[in-house]
């Protein structure tokens, strides 16, 4: 609180939070055991609105990329080091490779 968000007060006197991170982004990378047509058909998608909407929404992000990568419990190595290439992929369309350089101390 305070940094990446704050509370206001509406017109009815009720809390509300404002997200002060506005204009930054976030990728979020999760793993699963459950199949995911499976998982869609159960649960829906929880952790896309966790992720989208009670955590980076309430901050002020509304620029989430998410991927999940499953079924961790039987991939094999091959699977995951494609897994590990598409996160490279996914972070390198959206950092600049400048700006990768820079964080990195290049």
């Amino acid at each position: 609180m305070g940094l990446a968000y704050k509370f206001g007060v509406n017109d009815q006197g009720e809390g509300v939070p404002i997200g002060l991170l506005t204009g930054k982004w976030a990728i979020v990378f999760t793993t699963s055991n459950t199949p995911p047509d499976r998982e869609l058909a159960l649960f829906g998608d929880p952790l896309e609105n966790l992720w989208r909407v009670c955590i980076f929404g309430f901050c002020g992000i509304t620029d989430v990329t998410r991927e999940n990568f499953s079924i961790v419990i039987i991939s094999t190595p091959e699977q995951r080091a494609g897994w590990l290439a598409r996160v490279r992929e996914v972070v390198a369309a959206k950092v600049p490779p400048a700006a990768a350089a820079t964080r990195a101390g290049a």
